[in-house]
């Protein structure tokens, strides 16, 4: 990562700015419902190599003298499933990049809830992504 930041700055024009988006190094919530009526079911267990790396790569590169952080805010997102065989499908594919353990007594934990729940009500899976903002600099 710390490659691409810096071909990031060589591309940017001078007064370019460089937005940092990606999930921080938390785990993700899973519940049932949407907003202000979601419940918490359990917590995913995802490894965060990955994240602490790209951490690393914008310390150093701000360090460098590269960026001037300009901003920077937490927020959640969520992705929302309508199905236990959608939150299946996408549970699976975290664990298939490595990035998290099988999670087979979570996906009967929300099946559990779930199935106490009416029908349309949705899995949701709660995890905060950071936001920042970071102006070139110019070397000289």
């Amino acid at each position: 990562m710390v490659h691409a930041l810096y071909e990031a700055h060589r591309v940017l024009k001078p007064t370019g700015v460089l937005l940092d988006l990606r999930p921080t190094a938390t785990h993700r919530r899973v519940g049932l419902g949407k907003g202000v009526s979601w419940q918490s079911v359990g917590v995913m267990r995802e490894r965060f190599d990955d994240d602490r790396a790209a951490d690393h790569a914008v310390a150093q590169v701000l360090g460098n003298g590269l960026y001037k952080r300009q901003r920077q805010t937490r927020f959640d997102l969520d992705r929302v499933m309508d199905t236990m065989e959608d939150f299946r499908t996408w549970l699976n594919e975290f664990v298939q990049l490595g990035n998290l353990a099988s999670h087979e007594s979570l996906i009967k934990r929300v099946e559990a809830a779930k199935n106490k729940q009416r029908a349309q009500t949705k899995i949701t899976v709660r995890g905060p992504l950071k936001l920042g903002v970071m102006k070139k600099i110019e070397k000289l």
